[in-house]
Parts: structure tokens; C-alpha cells; sequence
């Protein structure tokens, strides 16, 4: 057996559907599209989420409130997270980032109050709930807010 001598197997190769070539076709007349309808139309094409006329779910569905578009989206940490922190005096948004408790560094950080505190730190954050405030400076530790 020669490579030249080698052929397909049967059904590897599949015809294309000729469309619009007479009934003896098969697929003549209305070319597989069936009767008219919005399909069977020439240039026809249905925007995503159309529903045929249907009043669409968006326009259906009750609208409530809006987004703010300026809110801040604080990164939020926990007292309960400076446990394992005992060799460092300041915490910073930076260290934070190094040890997981938030994910980027640019964005502002909020320290609330769960958890409880005991080595007095330094602690730099942008914004601070009022016990939390409380139990950092009752431990002997100091607050600093960044702008």
C-alpha cells in the first residue's frame, strides 16, 4: 500500500447542504426555512434578549432604588485579625496586603470592632468604626487615619 493508494473512511466526509437548488434538491423552495415568519425573511436577525414583540423582562420587572455611583467601597478588617501580629508596632495598609487580610492597596481600609485586641499597635487605616477606636487606644495602642 502505497500513500497515494490510501482513502478516506466511509462517512469521514460530510456534503455541504445545497440550498435553493429546486425540489429535486431537496431543499428547494423555501430553502429550509419554512413559512414565512420573522425568520424566513431575508436580513433577518433577532437582537439578544428580543422576545418577539413580548413586553422584555427588563421592562417587566418593578424598578427600585439606584447605585451610587460615588460611594466609597471600603476593604474591611477585623480586630480579630491583629492576633498573630505581636513582633510589629505599626500596621499598615501595606503589611495587610502582605499577609492577605485585603486585596489591593490603593483602595481604602476600614478596621472594625469584632474580635478583641491586646498588643498595643499603631494602627493606619482610612477609616475606623468607634469601638474599634475604643479598643485599640484602651490596650494602649494609637490610631492614625489616612486621607
Amino acid at each position: 500500500m502505497r500513500i497515494g493508494e490510501l482513502k478516506k473512511a466511509k462517512g469521514t466526509e460530510k456534503r455541504r447542504k445545497r440550498i435553493g437548488r429546486g425540489p429535486g434538491s431537496g431543499h428547494g423552495k423555501t430553502s429550509t426555512r419554512g413559512h414565512k415568519g420573522q425568520k424566513a425573511r431575508s436580513g433577518a436577525r433577532k437582537r439578544p434578549r428580543f422576545e418577539g414583540g413580548q413586553m422584555p423582562l427588563q421592562r417587566r420587572v418593578p424598578k427600585r432604588g439606584f447605585t451610587n455611583v460615588f460611594k466609597k467601597a471600603y476593604q474591611i478588617v477585623n480586630l480579630e485579625s491583629f492576633k498573630d501580629i505581636k513582633d510589629q508596632k505599626t500596621v499598615t495598609p501595606a503589611m495587610l496586603r502582605e499577609l492577605g487580610l485585603i486585596r489591593s492597596k490603593s483602595d481604602p481600609v476600614k478596621i472594625l470592632a469584632k474580635g478583641e485586641i491586646s498588643v498595643p499597635l499603631t494602627v493606619q487605616a482610612n477609616a475606623f468604626s468607634k469601638k474599634a477606636k475604643e479598643k485599640i487606644e484602651a490596650c494602649g495602642g494609637k490610631i492614625e487615619e489616612i486621607k
